[in-house]
């Protein structure tokens, strides 16, 4: 085993406390999640993507169903960062133009009047890979210019892809949070637009409408569900806008019968594990190089907003080493006979990871205890991207160490 680092876990005593003054999820309400979809289906290429099943691994770990929502098929960019960044674009653009949110839709993106208007904005953001393909991309259907800035150590794959969209790219000598600042001051010091995933104190309108443009993912995988609702949700997290945008929709869906939620970060990078691991539940920031093969999840610094939901409603913080990912990559992309088959990365395959490593090993007991997981089980997880390194995938699929 390549990683000899145990799983992780600490459980949130106040997650189901309701007499707390907790931190509001209003911005996440089923009318926004609507409407969002809505927006989202505006565009020609929209086309909701799979819910995968795996009755067969269910059965082996047993466990009553497991669903896996694959995101590599979401508007062909191998990734879920899109919904939120164009979402969060097509707000910019709403408020450049006066216009009112509620009017956010593609057509209105492709104005020719939109596009005179926007002609020489720069958009920029920091991204360990997806983000900034997605704001690239975004960029590119508008006429407008991109710059990115990636961490030290990215791989090539995703700075190819990224300037693939005619983005101006940058690999710095910094980690992801040191990529983020370096972004924000340059918004500054040049007049661009930040368009970044990632809230900090002054900087969260943005941040919340990208949050918003994830809301796109469970509201398809509940319709797909025909009724059949989850008694567990886990999601992978880096800055924590994903993981803080589905607990709060599914709070504001479901209240105190929503299902347990636990969040799942690389153990090298598990800002939020670290922070809720003493009873103080004081925000903790990750220094170094944040070593982990999930690039996606490898933040050490926490959402401010993504902090409030989660610190109030996640019900347990689990830290995983790299070898969970691996074996989530290889029992998706090798399934089960009957089960369907996904292609998903690093950072995309760790829940599933998690589920097979902590119900399929004795040692592992107490983790799924604390996960209340038992043979009634109906587990959601989300795969949010495919093989975006593709030399990387491979290497770990097929078990090459060169």
């Amino acid at each position: 085993m390549p990683d000899i680092e145990k799983i992780a876990y600490a459980v949130n005593q106040i997650s189901r406390k309701t007499a707390l003054d907790k931190a509001s999820t209003e911005l996440f309400s089923s009318s926004v999640g609507r409407s969002v979809r809505e927006f989202h289906q505006s565009f020609p290429d929209y086309k909701p993507t799979p819910l995968a099943r795996l009755p067969h691994l269910a059965h082996m770990l047993q466990v009553a169903s497991i669903w896996i929502k694959d995101e590599s098929y979401r508007f062909g960019l191998n990734a879920f960062k899109v919904l939120g960044a164009i979402h969060g674009l097509a707000y910019l653009v709403a408020h450049q133009l006066d216009k009112n949110a509620r009017e956010l839709s593609f057509d209105l993106l492709n104005e020719r009047t939109t596009k005179e208007r926007l002609a020489g904005t720069t958009f920029v953001t920091a991204t360990d890979g997806n983000h900034g393909r997605a704001v690239a991309w975004a960029a590119q259907q508008l006429g407008c210019n991109a710059v990115v800035y990636l961490p030290k150590g990215a791989s090539v794959a995703r700075y190819e892809a990224i300037k693939g969209h005619g983005a101006q790219v940058s690999i710095t000598e910094g980690n992801y949070d040191d990529a983020v600042q370096l972004a924000a001051e340059n918004a500054q010091k040049h007049g661009w637009i930040l368009v970044q995933d990632t809230a900090r104190e002054g900087y969260e309108e943005i941040p919340a409408k990208i949050m918003q443009g994830y809301l796109t993912i469970l509201h398809e995988a509940l319709e797909q569900l025909e009724g059949e609702i989850p008694t567990h949700v886990f999601v992978q997290c880096g800055v924590g806008s994903l993981a803080a945008a589905t607990q709060a929709y599914l709070f504001e869906l479901f209240g105190d019968a929503r299902p347990i939620f636990a969040v799942v970060e690389p153990i090298r990078a598990a800002c939020y594990y670290e922070s809720m691991s003493t009873h103080a539940r004081t925000l903790k920031k990750i220094r170094g190089n944040l070593d982990t093969i999930m690039a996606g999840l490898a933040c050490g610094e926490p959402s401010t907003l993504a902090w409030k939901i989660l610190q109030d409603y996640a019900d347990v913080f689990v830290a995983c080493p790299d070898y969970v990912a691996v074996r989530g990559m290889r029992i998706l992309g090798n399934p089960l006979h009957g089960d369907d088959r996904v292609i998903s990365g690093e950072s995309g395959a760790v829940t599933l990871g998690l589920l097979a490593v902590v119900l399929g090993q004795a040692s592992c007991r107490q983790i799924a205890e604390a996960l209340r997981l038992d043979e009634t089980s109906r587990v959601l997880l989300l795969s949010t991207e495919g093989d975006t390194d593709p030399r990387m995938y491979r290497k770990i699929v097929w078990g090459d160490d060169r």
